[in-house]
Parts: C-alpha cells; structure tokens; sequence
C-alpha cells in the first residue's frame, strides 16, 4: 500500500520537504512520520502540519497529492523507491538523488534533478530553469541517470552535466551550457546559445526549426548516427511522446565548442 501525503494548505512560504523520502520513512510508524521535521520558510514544523499522512510507507511507494507548486525539494536525495506527484511540484525536484523513480503529473520549478547521480524522474508538463544543472560554485552538474520533461523547459538546462540523458519538449537559452559529457535531446524549439563552453557530450535538436549556432562550432558532416535510432526508442519506452519521422531523421554534426578543444557535439536535424 502506498504512503500518502496530502497538502492540507496552501501557504505564501515555501515549504521544504527534503529528506522525506520512501528509503527514509519505509519502517517507520505513521505517528512518527506525522513527527518529522520540515522547514516552513526558516521555522521547523512537523511534516503532519501541513500533510495529512496516511496508508503505508513498507513497499517505497509515496504518493503527495494537492497544490504542491510552493513545496520544494520532493524526493532530493533518493536512492530507492517511487514517488508520485499527482499534480505540480515546486522546485528541487529529485535533486542530487542517486535512485529510484519520480513521476510528475504536471508542472515543475526550477533546478528538477539538480546535480542527481541516478534513477528516473518523469515530468509530464513543463518545468522551469536550470534543470539537471549544477548548483552555482559547483563542478558537475548532473552525473548519472535519466530526465525526462515532456513539455517546455527554461534556460541552461544540463548546465556542467557530466553523464546521463535529458529529453526535453523545448527548451529555452543555454542548453548545455559548460557541459562536460552526457546527452541532451530537445524535440522541439530551442533558443540561443547552445553548448557555450561544452567540453564533451552531445545535444541533439530534433525539432523542425534549427537554432542558431555558436560561431565557435563547425559544421563537420551530414549523417544519420545509429547510436540516435538506441537512444529515441529507450525515450519513447519511457512514454514521451514524440512525431514518428523523428526516428527516421538525418543531422547537420557541429563540433565544439572549439574554444574548449572542439570535442563537444550538436547534432541538428536536417
């Protein structure tokens, strides 16, 4: 049975629910989770002010339920178990987790996966900025495991990534800013800038209008990389949704960004 948590009030404050996590809660009794601590702007406050917690927390599945669009940090810092949001999320989402799986039924803040080591996590409408990134003054961004955005997303997404893949719908300025290695797949409109500073790595557009490209990339070749056909079928078995000639699709190869040794890739459909 899963554990419930839902939202009794909304609350102009953020609410930051980091560390209540499935591997955390899972042989713990109700009376004790309801007794956990969570910030409430600066104040701590037991998790039960503002959730009604019922059902049970022994097979890692958690579901929070309400309007969690001002609760932040769900599911940072996971390693095990599943996590549904039936609903939208507030920021940090399924940040620096190392496993396990998170699904957003709707929209999310800023920083989703921010720095995560491993495990899924699946937004089915929009998120905002910085999404994989590294947290300013840090080195690497995402490391390991899997993204999935299936709207719009903001600017520097996969900023510094070192491994894993993000899929996003769109995307805005800056993807792949600083990037050291990983993939990044965008299905739709891009803004500008793209792979600054990349050192390795590829960012993919797939979308029916190329973005502008950085004068420090060069056109290298056009070609169909088998690797891609690999790469969008594990996307489309995760349920994102995407046009049916994209599989078939050929890319413009870019290398780059030159002023970083021009091992980075940017792969635009053609």
């Amino acid at each position: 049975m899963t554990l419930c948590l839902v939202l009794k009030t909304c609350s102009s404050v953020p609410v930051e629910v980091e560390g209540v996590t499935p591997e955390a809660v899972r042989d713990k009794p109700l009376a004790e989770i309801e007794q956990r601590t969570i910030f409430h702007g600066n104040t701590k406050v037991p998790l039960a002010e503002f959730f009604d917690v019922s059902g049970d927390p022994s097979d890692g599945r958690m579901e929070w339920q309400g309007d969690l669009s001002g609760v932040h940090w769900i599911g940072a810092g996971m390693g095990d178990g599943l996590i549904r949001i039936a609903g939208n999320a507030g920021r940090h989402v399924g940040s620096q987790m190392t496993g396990g799986q998170i699904d957003v039924d709707g929209d999310a803040g800023d920083w989703v996966g921010g720095e995560m080591q491993g495990g899924l996590i699946r937004v089915r409408g929009r998120a905002g900025h910085l999404i994989g990134a590294a947290y300013r003054g840090s080195a690497r961004g995402m490391s390991g495991g899997t993204i999935l955005v299936h709207g719009e997303v903001g600017n520097e997404i996969g900023h510094s990534m070192r491994r894993g893949l993000l899929a996003v719908g769109a995307a805005g300025d800056l993807v792949g800013f600083n990037m050291l290695a990983g993939t990044i797949l965008v299905f739709g409109s891009a803004g500008i800038r793209h792979g600054a500073g990349m050192r390795r790595g590829t960012i993919a557009f797939l979308g029916s209008e190329s973005p502008p490209i950085l004068p420090s990339f060069r056109w290298a070749c056009r070609y169909r990389p088998e690797v891609m056909t690999l790469l969008l079928r594990h996307v489309r078995n995760g349920g994102f949704p995407m046009a049916d000639d994209v599989a078939t699709a050929g890319f413009d190869l870019y290398n780059g960004d030159l002023i970083e040794g021009g091992r980075g890739e940017l792969l635009v459909r053609c």
